[in-house]
């Protein structure tokens, strides 16, 4: 794993992960964009520089162990921040693309005490397979259901684009209804046409909710 910001004495933490191909030291420098110096941040970093090694659709199936090996990172990060002395309504979960998958995952399952999530192009994964057949809106995957317990209080900030060509918009529109069911207060941000990457939107909500 690796850090930036104080390494004691930060008042918030912020658990940053990479998407595909990308590294903790990418993610990482969210945080000078950002212009967050006071943030401590921490950046997980995946075998191979890949959470799982398919689309976050497929079959749940093809996402074990990898999604389960993946949480225990987030966990562990999360940890670690406590450690510090950062209490967990503090905390953020932040990642863009597969690493935005993953946050939002892993605030589904283990976030009830979290401050919240902002996932930069991206989507929950899911609990399991759903009945269904496949579907364009899902870019030719079956649906999953997302069955997590407790409530979510936290605040959301979910982005995509509307031709994302790997993050269906109906993914990211459910991700918003799932947790918004949960209790948090989502914010979903749109950007028109083709793209996959970290907007200026998503910096600057990155800098509003932390700073």
């Amino acid at each position: 794993m690796k850090r930036a910001g104080p390494a004691t004495g930060a008042a918030t933490g912020l658990v940053l992960l990479h998407g595909r191909g990308g590294s903790a030291a990418d993610i990482l420098s969210l945080m000078a964009h950002a212009a967050l110096p006071d943030i401590a941040a921490i950046a997980p970093e995946a075998a191979g520089n890949s959470w799982w090694p398919t689309s976050f659709l497929a079959p749940s199936a093809q996402m074990e162990p990898f999604v389960t090996a993946a949480l225990a990172q987030v966990e562990q990060a999360v940890a670690m921040l406590q450690a510090d002395g950062i209490p967990p309504g503090r905390i953020w979960l932040a990642g863009f693309s597969q690493g935005a998958c993953l946050a939002a995952e892993a605030y589904a399952r283990k976030g009830a005490a979290l401050a919240g999530l902002l996932a930069f192009s991206g989507g929950l994964v899911g609990t399991q397979d759903a009945a269904g057949d496949p579907t364009d809106a899902l870019y030719g995957h079956r649906p999953k259901r997302f069955d997590y317990a407790g409530q979510r209080p936290g605040r959301v900030w979910l982005s995509v684009h509307d031709r994302d060509p790997h993050i269906p918009l109906a993914r990211v529109q459910e991700t918003a209804s799932t947790l918004t069911a949960l209790g948090a207060t989502v914010e979903m941000k749109v950007h028109p046409g083709a793209g996959h990457g970290v907007m200026r939107d998503d910096i600057a909500a990155l800098r509003r909710h932390l700073a």
